[in-house]
């Protein structure tokens, strides 16, 4: 198979894997990596819905240091009116199109590339889950829990998240903000409007309690956070008659917290007001990641030395944007995230610049020398 980065995403974005990712698109890249001396282990987790989930562990050389380059070949659903196929690749103008194209197949493809190039010393490892847009519950985690079996730990971590705002190289993420999502239901006894008294309408009680939690300010953000934010995402009652009075009202909120909250603490207090209005509501909440953040070292600034000499550019160090995979990496070891312009992810006719491909993939094998040599 081609080496050339161009050639790879082709071959990767052609394989349709929307999450949960399995087969396939696994095969393609197992035979990508088998000839560039990786030993690969793929194996499955997960029942449906959020599974089976396919992920790899692929590994090269051995001893330090141990570099690890992670990322994910599920994709999210293509949508309707693409002017060619979400997979079927196409260059025009100097694009490439294709789902995935951005988000993430066009990094892990450069970074293929430019292992290629890479002379083998110390320990390269790809970590590849084909759940990261879906639930990711058997996806990163899974991969970690093998790896910790195996004894394996990398020294650093790279991620391929598409992380470049306007041009390849502006922006590398050091962190990210939590994630919680939280979910109420307010009982109540359905009757009819005109004898309320026969009846306990849930939706005043629902409403206050969210008009109190909307009236929280969490924090002012922090050096490297901007303040953590609470919206309401939903309300929903069911009730298709005017002339009753509902059983239930329940709501969902979403907050996306800096490193002053844990996701259990924000749980709680969310509980305490709810139950504070009806101590018979119940609070579900499911915490997606907590916030991390790499502290600017000699990780960032080995992919951004590695950047500015590609590109010229001094990359700004930056913990926006929504969750990653990067939220379980950065338990085990410092992790940064650096990849393409993320204008196109996740819409119609997403697609790379062919040059930038090409960047990258310099500044993914500038990466990877300079790691081995700090090692």
């Amino acid at each position: 198979m081609s080496r050339d980065a161009l050639a790879l995403a082709e071959a990767l974005i052609a394989c349709e894997s929307v999450t949960p990712a399995i087969g396939r698109v696994f095969d393609v890249v197992e035979e990508m990596l088998t000839p560039l001396g990786f030993t690969v282990n793929r194996f499955v987790t997960g029942d449906a819905p959020d599974g089976p989930v396919e992920n790899m562990i692929a590994v090269r050389g051995s001893g330090g240091p141990h570099f690890a380059f992670a990322g994910h070949l599920d994709v999210v659903p293509p949508g309707e009116g693409w002017v060619s196929g979400a997979f079927a690749p196409e260059v025009r103008g100097g694009l490439l199109h294709g789902r995935g194209a951005v988000d993430m197949k066009g990094a892990i493809a450069a970074f293929i590339a430019a292992a290629a190039r890479t002379p083998a010393s110390g320990t390269i490892s790809l970590l590849l889950t084909g759940d990261e847009e879906g639930p990711a519950i058997h996806g990163t985690r899974a991969i970690l829990d093998r790896m910790a079996a195996r004894g394996l730990k990398p020294d650093m971590c790279l991620v391929g998240e598409p992380t470049s705002v306007s041009r390849l190289g502006d922006m590398v993420k050091i962190g990210r903000r939590g994630s919680v999502n939280i979910w109420i239901d307010v009982p109540g006894r359905q009757g009819h409007v005109a004898y309320p008294h026969l009846a306990d309408n849930p939706i005043p009680r629902l409403v206050a309690m969210l008009a109190e939690i909307d009236a929280i300010t969490l924090d002012q953000g922090t050096d490297w956070f901007q303040p953590s934010n609470i919206e309401i995402t939903d309300i929903t009652v069911g009730n298709p008659a005017t002339n009753v009075i509902p059983a239930r009202a329940a709501a969902r909120l979403s907050i996306r917290f800096n490193d002053e909250h844990t996701g259990a603490d924000l749980a709680r207090r969310i509980e305490r007001i709810v139950h504070a209005h009806d101590r018979q509501a119940t609070v579900d909440a499911r915490i997606s990641g907590e916030a991390f953040l790499t502290e600017p070292g000699a990780l960032s600034a080995m992919v951004s030395n590695a950047i500015t000499a590609r590109t010229g550019i001094a990359p700004t160090l930056s913990t926006t944007g929504g969750t990653s995979d990067a939220r379980f990496i950065s338990a085990i070891c410092p992790v940064v995230e650096f990849g393409l312009v993320n204008a196109t992810m996740h819409k119609l006719d997403e697609a790379v610049a062919v040059d930038d491909l090409a960047t990258l993939t310099d500044i993914y094998a500038d990466i990877i020398s300079r790691a081995m040599r700090a090692g």
